[in-house]
C-alpha cells in the first residue's frame, strides 16, 4: 500500500523527468538548426560546383541541340560523352575510387619536335612538368626512340608523323573538344630558351591582366626577332601595344591592330580554351606553314584585342632561331624549297580572308580601320615604347 510520502516521491521523479525532457527541447532545437544548416550549405555548394564545372567545361553536358539530328537518338543521354582529353589511364587500376579520380592537370603544352633539339625540349619540359602541365610532343622526324631516357618520357602524349608542322599537329590532334578541359594551351616552338620562364607566375599574370592570346616576351638578345611588339621591356610586367617610327612598319599612337597592337607571333603563344576554339578554325587544313595567321589572331581574342591580347615582360625567353623545319640560318636547298611554299601559302591566305569576308554579307568586321585626322599623325614623341 502506497503511503503519501510514496506519491510525493513519484510526483517528484515525474516532474523532473518532464523538467529534463524540457530542457532538452532547445537542445534538439539546436542540433535540427544545425544540420539544417549543414545540408542547406552543402547542396548549395554542390549547386555552385555543378554551375561552375558547367562554366568550365560546358561541353560535359549534351543539349538537344548538340546532337546530331537522327544520329544518336538510339542512346540513351545519359550514357553519351561528348568531350575527351589528352589524359593519360592505366589499362588497371588499385580501386574503384583511383578510377574516378579527377584530372588535376588543367594546362596543355604542345611543342613539334626533333631529336637534335632533345636538350633544348628536356628544358622547357621540367619547367611545365613542375606546374603539372599536360605535355604533348609532336615528332617530326620519327626517332621516339631517343626520349625515353628521359624521367618524363613517358608521362607524355608521343604523336609522330614525318616531315610535319607544328600547325598540322595543331590542326588535326588539338581539336577544340579534345582540348577543352584544358585552360590554356601553349602551342610552342622547340628552339626556346626558358632559363627566365616559369608556367605558373606567367599563367598568374595572364589571368589578372584578362589576356584571352598572349606570349612570353622575347629576350633582346635572342637570334631572332621579327617583330618590335615582341621584345621584353624591361621595366614592365607586360605590354599590349609598341611604338615604333623607324623602319618599315611604323607604330604610332593612332597605329590599330597588329604589329603594333593585339598581335602575338606564331613562335609561342598561349590561347585560353575559348581563344583556341576560335584559332583552330582559322587554321587552314592544308595551309601548314601558319604564314599570316599571327596577323589575324587577334580576331579570335573574345573582344578588344588591343586589351585581350598582351605579351608579358616579367617572365621571358630566348628564341634561338635554331634551324629545324626551314627556319632561316644557311640556306640549303631543302629550306629554300620550304621558305618559297610559306611565302605562296601565305599570299594565298590572304586570298582566301579577303573572299571570305566579300562572300559573307551578315559578317561585320569588329575592327574597322578608322579614319584618322592628320594633325594625329604628326604627333610623333613617345616617352615610352610600349603600353
Amino acid at each position: 500500500m502506497k503511503t503519501f510520502t510514496d506519491k510525493r516521491r513519484n510526483a517528484s521523479s515525474d516532474g523532473g523527468n518532464s523538467g529534463f525532457k524540457m530542457k532538452q527541447l532547445p537542445f534538439m532545437g539546436v542540433i535540427c538548426s544545425v544540420t539544417l544548416y549543414i545540408v542547406y550549405r552543402t547542396t548549395n555548394y554542390q549547386y555552385y560546383e555543378t554551375q561552375m564545372e558547367t562554366k568550365l567545361h560546358p561541353f560535359d553536358s549534351v543539349e538537344d541541340n548538340e546532337l546530331p539530328s537522327g544520329k544518336l537518338k538510339d542512346l540513351p543521354r545519359g550514357i553519351m560523352h561528348t568531350r575527351s582529353d589528352l589524359e593519360l589511364r592505366h589499362q588497371w587500376r588499385k580501386s574503384l575510387r583511383s578510377a574516378v579520380k579527377v584530372n588535376t592537370n588543367k594546362n596543355l603544352l604542345a611543342m613539334p619536335v626533333g631529336i637534335k633539339q632533345k636538350e633544348h625540349v628536356d628544358d622547357v619540359v621540367k619547367k611545365f612538368r613542375t606546374e603539372n602541365f599536360t605535355i604533348v610532343l609532336f615528332h617530326y622526324d620519327g626517332k621516339v626512340d631517343g626520349w625515353w631516357d628521359l624521367d618524363w618520357c613517358d608521362k607524355a602524349i608521343h604523336i609522330v608523323a614525318h616531315n610535319q608542322t607544328k600547325w598540322w599537329f595543331a590542326k588535326r590532334f588539338l581539336h577544340p573538344d579534345i582540348v577543352s578541359t584544358y585552360d590554356y594551351i601553349f602551342l610552342w616552338d622547340e628552339d626556346l630558351g626558358v632559363e627566365h620562364f616559369n608556367p605558373g607566375r606567367y599563367l598568374e599574370i595572364v589571368k589578372s591582366e584578362g589576356l584571352e592570346i598572349s606570349q612570353p616576351a622575347l629576350d633582346p638578345n635572342s637570334t631572332e626577332i621579327h617583330h618590335r611588339i615582341t621584345i621584353r621591356s624591361r621595366m614592365k610586367k607586360f605590354h599590349r601595344r609598341v611604338y615604333e617610327l623607324r623602319g618599315k612598319t611604323r607604330c604610332s599612337n593612332i597605329s590599330e591592330g597588329p604589329p603594333c597592337s593585339g598581335f602575338v607571333e606564331g613562335m609561342a603563344p598561349v590561347f585560353s580554351r575559348a581563344a583556341w576554339r576560335c584559332a583552330w578554325h582559322l587554321i587552314q587544313n592544308d595551309l601548314v606553314h601558319g604564314w599570316g595567321m599571327d596577323m589575324k589572331l587577334g580576331y579570335c581574342a573574345q573582344g578588344d584585342r588591343t586589351k585581350n591580347v598582351g605579351v608579358i615582360d616579367r617572365e621571358y625567353i630566348v628564341h634561338k632561331g635554331i634551324q629545324t623545319l626551314g627556319g632561316t640560318g644557311e640556306l640549303t636547298k631543302k629550306t629554300k624549297k620550304i621558305r618559297r611554299q610559306s611565302t605562296w601559302e601565305l599570299k594565298i591566305f590572304k586570298e582566301r580572308w579577303n573572299q571570305a569576308v566579300t562572300q559573307d554579307k551578315d559578317w561585320i568586321d569588329p575592327f574597322p580601320r578608322q579614319q584618322r585626322r592628320r594633325k594625329h599623325k604628326r604627333q610623333s614623341k613617345f616617352v615610352d615604347l610600349y603600353d
